[in-house]
Parts: structure tokens; C-alpha cells; sequence
């Protein structure tokens, strides 16, 4: 589930990783890169929590906190990536077993985010995210970040994590994706990013909602599982799906030819 904060702790049992290197220098976060230099290179969206931000373990407990002001019964990790989805409404609806009204969805979706933010700053980048970053630009590709956590959020967070400058663009969520999904913004993204082949340009994700949005803006997708979908539901999306980010971006450069 999308959520923004600045974490500075890893989480338990996954220590982030940090880069190898300082990271290059910072382009304009919601401005691709200029056109030379990246035309026709294969191309990377990332999505970022549950992906490249391992923070699902912080998501469950938020949602544990959440459920139990609610009056509603604990998730284990396995029940929350069967029943996990995007948009959130949809994933309520399958916990409630009924559409949440709208007053409704917005109290549990202000206490996930209070008790998320609470917790925030144990998540830290997956584990082999930034050696990823600088392989993947020094074989000659480039990196965007496409997520619906906040807009603002997302650029501090990828600032404090130094990972910034390996992006050409930084899109977060500047409305109501998650109620919605992330095709729209997906699209808007693709679109803007200056010299980059549709063809060329691979997602990678953990959600199936990120195979949507791919499929929508014209290009392809991987999906990861260490996020917030069990295997099952990520192979009902149709793509390709992995069990490492190494994986991912392995079968990305495979996708993209």
C-alpha cells in the first residue's frame, strides 16, 4: 500500500541497502531528462513501496493497528498478500465484505497511514536495490519511479535514501491513485519521459495493479514478490513474476531486448 514518510532504520530481518557509490547528480524530480544521451535506451519504471522500498512488514503492522481500532480480525502475512489489491477500496470491500462508504473508507484509510507513518522509518531500500540502480545505468539503461505514495513524500524519501540522481523521472501520487489505481498516472508518466522506447520500457512491481498500469501506457511488466501479493494473485496478472529484484531486473533486460 502506497504510504510516504522518510525512513532512516532498516527493517527487521531485510537491512537496506545503501549504494555503492554516492549517487549521480540529481535531476528535477518530476522532469524527465533531456532527450540526448537516453534516446532508445532500455527503460525501468520502478514502482516503490512493497519494491524498491521493502516496507511490507511495516504495512502489516499498520494494518494490524488499523483493523484492531476497527473492531476487525488480524491479517497474518499470507491473508493480506491473498487478499491485498489496488485500489484500496477494493481490498476493504474483500476484508468488510461489502463496499466501505465513503466516511468509512476514509477513517480506516487516515488510521492505516497514522499508524504506517508511526512505524516508517524502520523500512529501508531491498536488499540489492542500489547495486541494481548503478548496474543497470552503467550498462547504459535508465531508471524512472512511478508510485502513489505522496508526490512530495516520494522525492524526500528517494533524496534521503541517496538514490535520487539514478532516476531520468519521479512521479508519486498527486490525488486520489489509490482509490483509483495506477493507470492514469502510469500513462502520464510514460508519456513524459523525453527519448525512451515504449518498446524498450519494462515495469517492475508487486502489485498486479502495476501490470495494469503497464499494460495500459503501452509497455510491459515484471512483478516481484516480495511485496504486498502472494504469488498466486501476481501470476493472474499474466506477466512474468520473480522472487528477487536481481530477478526482475534480469528478466527486464530480457523483455526489453
Amino acid at each position: 500500500m502506497d504510504s510516504g514518510t522518510t525512513p532512516r532504520t532498516p527493517s527487521p530481518g531485510s537491512p537496506p541497502s545503501r549504494p555503492s557509490r554516492p549517487s549521480r547528480p540529481s535531476r528535477a524530480s518530476g522532469d524527465s531528462g533531456p532527450a540526448s544521451g537516453h534516446r532508445r535506451r532500455a527503460h525501468i519504471v520502478w514502482d516503490w513501496n512493497g519494491t524498491l522500498l521493502h516496507d511490507i512488514d511495516v504495512v502489516l503492522e499498520a494494518t494490524n493497528a488499523c483493523f484492531a481500532e476497527l473492531e476487525l480480525p488480524r491479517l497474518t502475512l499470507e491473508q493480506y498478500r491473498e487478499m491485498f489489491c489496488v485500489p484500496i477500496p477494493v481490498f476493504y470491500e474483500r476484508v468488510l465484505g461489502r463496499r466501505p462508504a465513503d466516511e468509512e473508507y476514509a477513517r480506516m484509510d487516515a488510521a492505516f497511514h497514522r499508524h504506517y507513518f508511526a512505524r516508517a522509518e524502520r523500512a529501508g531500500l531491498a536488499e540489492g536495490a542500489a547495486e541494481l540502480l548503478v548496474s543497470w545505468g552503467d550498462s547504459g539503461g535508465t531508471h524512472s519511479l512511478c508510485s502513489l505514495a505522496p508526490h512530495e513524500r516520494l522525492r524526500s524519501w528517494v533524496s534521503e535514501l541517496g538514490i535520487g540522481g539514478h532516476f531520468v523521472r519521479v512521479d508519486g501520487d498527486a490525488g486520489h491513485g489509490p482509490r483509483l489505481g495506477k493507470a492514469r498516472q502510469m500513462a502520464r508518466h510514460v508519456a513524459a519521459l523525453a527519448g525512451v522506447d515504449r518498446q524498450r520500457t519494462v515495469v517492475i512491481g508487486d502489485a498486479t495493479d502495476d501490470a495494469l498500469a503497464a499494460a495500459h501506457a503501452g509497455v510491459r511488466a515484471v512483478l516481484y514478490t516480495g511485496g504486498s501479493h502472494s504469488r498466486r494473485s501476481l501470476e493472474a496478472a499474466g506477466v512474468p513474476v520473480v522472487d528477487s529484484l536481481a530477478e526482475a531486473v534480469g528478466v527486464a533486460a530480457e523483455l526489453a531486448g
